[in-house]
């Protein structure tokens, strides 16, 4: 109990911040992210693609390098020659010039243009390390993302793989970096083989991805590859089979476009916007406060009180969002509603197979289940609600990855003070495939996107709802981060009235941490692959 006691304290400290140096304001508010701005040092990036170009004589005579010092701050006429080399790579990478971070990525620039540039006439493929042309290519006031695919078989000198699909490769270079608390972050091992190309690069696997970060003009970059840390299987991508396609990508890397940007200051943290009244009967438990014994080895969820970006909410009012597989087990516990009620309760850090740095245990969930509402009792003839028709909604503005017959897919959000990715999963492939939403497209905030669906890897692989979760770019790539807080404030806005909070968040005691540990429920492979 007197933990029990330490800890209720801590939190209801937790709810007064300083506002002013001595005063201590009780407050009733969501925080929003600090993000800061990383400084681009172009005139490097310059001298780099200088030195790149140099590579076909003929093409950089072509080329103005001469830079407008006298112009301040740098734009895009103090570099002419990023001008020039957007001018010449748009027609394969649209929009390329909205970067404010120089483009890095697996193609020849010299090689191609020294060819014609044409890419009607010459395959582009071939000036791209075998990766064939881009899957994904999105440029935005924060950076860019591209992701690349290279054919089974494809490349010379690359070990025989095991895995039949073309492997996907990503990556992205970021302006803005999330300042998160991130305890496994900046870990990772050298990799002798590129050391000279790139000091600083580290080798790490984090959330289901093998990662590669580096600093290059200031900025951080990172490659990725998704893949499973265990033995190579016929449909699952191992780690080590991973290594040599991300290294030959890395090996390829040139500038490709990109421009030099107004100067902005950092993004401070501040409240998030929520109604001033509340409403009438929405209620939620705490962030953090998952299911006792949901946890990996009985650890408790995470109490992040960010509302990472002001969105529409997924799905209409009503919804829920309730744990999928561990809340009908435990029916002894009343304060869970499975089927759909409120409060609504956390379930980042529910136990899964999946690495999540956020969680305490390292493993979780990385997002939250939402229900659909039950259809309302028809009142007319003019009431069309089909329950398994439930509507699924950007919620922002935004560009769409996700390739064929993937049941996941990515929204990208890019602006002067956003990077961030918010995915949706158990939609029907089929469906998805049919209505476009496929890489590339983009979507406006509230435009349907899918209907509330059951499939995992095939149709009824888990009950019906929608799992949504939210990443953040850091110095460790995209990162999953709770979302709880951010639907909850989205919710709100939704039905114009603010809910209330439900029972404080009070952690475990020690003793209770290890019988949760020695107790813990085990899952079995189907329940420990959902999301």
């Amino acid at each position: 109990m007197k933990t029990k006691a330490v800890r209720y304290v801590a939190r209801t400290l937790a709810s007064f911040v300083l506002l002013k140096a001595g005063t201590a304001v009780a407050i009733d508010q969501f925080r929003t992210p600090a993000i800061s701005v990383i400084p681009v040092e172009w005139r490097a990036a310059l001298d780099q693609f200088r030195a790149e170009i140099s590579a076909a004589p003929a093409v950089a005579a072509d080329f103005t390098f001469a830079t407008q010092r006298h112009l301040r701050p740098l734009g895009p006429r103090s570099m002419p020659a990023f001008v020039q080399l957007n001018a010449a790579t748009s027609a394969i990478f649209p929009g390329i010039n909205r970067s404010p971070v120089p483009v890095l990525l697996p193609f020849d620039v010299a090689g191609w243009l020294n060819a014609g540039g044409n890419r009607m006439t010459f395959g582009v493929a071939r000036y791209q390390a075998d990766f064939r042309s881009t899957d994904f290519f999105d440029a935005g006031p924060s950076g860019y993302d591209a992701v690349f695919s290279l054919e089974p078989g494809a490349g010379d000198g690359l070990p025989q793989r095991t895995f039949a699909r073309p492997i996907e490769v990503q990556i992205t270079g970021s302006q803005l970096i999330y300042d998160i608390a991130d305890p496994p972050g900046g870990m990772g091992e050298p990799v002798k083989a590129l050391s000279a190309q790139y000091p600083d690069l580290r080798r790490f696997i984090r959330e289901g991805y093998v990662r590669y970060a580096f600093t290059r003009f200031g900025v951080p970059y990172v490659v990725s590859i998704q893949c499973l840390d265990s033995v190579p299987r016929p449909r699952r991508l191992a780690c080590r089979e991973a290594y040599p396609v991300a290294e030959r990508f890395l090996r390829a890397l040139r500038i490709a476009g990109g421009q030099p940007s107004q100067p902005r200051g950092n993004i401070l943290a501040g409240f998030a916007e929520r109604p001033p009244n509340y409403a009438s009967d929405f209620t939620y438990r705490p962030v953090g406060d998952i299911l006792a014994r949901s946890g990996p080895r009985g650890q408790i969820g995470n109490a992040d009180l960010t509302s990472y970006s002001q969105i529409r909410f997924p799905l209409d009012a009503p919804a829920f969002i309730h744990s999928q597989s561990f809340g009908r087990r435990q029916s002894g516990d009343s304060s869970d509603r499975p089927s759909g009620l409120y409060p609504w309760r956390d379930n980042f850090c529910e136990a899964r197979s999946f690495n999540v740095g956020q969680c305490a245990g390292g493993h979780g969930h990385q997002g939250q289940d939402l229900r659909a509402g039950a259809c309302p009792a028809p009142s007319d003839s003019s009431n069309s609600c089909d329950p398994k028709q439930q509507p699924v909604f950007a919620v922002r503005d935004g560009i769409l990855i996700r390739a064929r017959q993937q049941q996941a897919a990515t929204l990208q959000v890019n602006t002067l003070t956003e990077h961030i990715r918010f995915r949706y999963m158990h939609m029907n492939p089929a469906s998805m495939d049919a209505d476009g939403v496929l890489n590339g497209r983009v979507v406006a905030e509230g435009e349907k996107i899918g209907v509330v669906s059951n499939y995992l890897d095939h149709p009824n692989g888990t009950s019906r709802h929608l799992h949504f979760d939210v990443q953040v770019f850091t110095r460790d790539g995209w990162i999953w981060v709770n979302p709880y807080i951010t639907l909850v404030s989205a919710y709100e806005r939704l039905i114009r009235g603010r809910g209330r909070e439900i029972g404080p968040l009070i952690a475990a005691s020690p003793i209770a941490a290890r019988t949760q540990q020695d107790d813990a429920i085990r899952l079995d492979p189907q329940e420990g692959r959902e999301n």
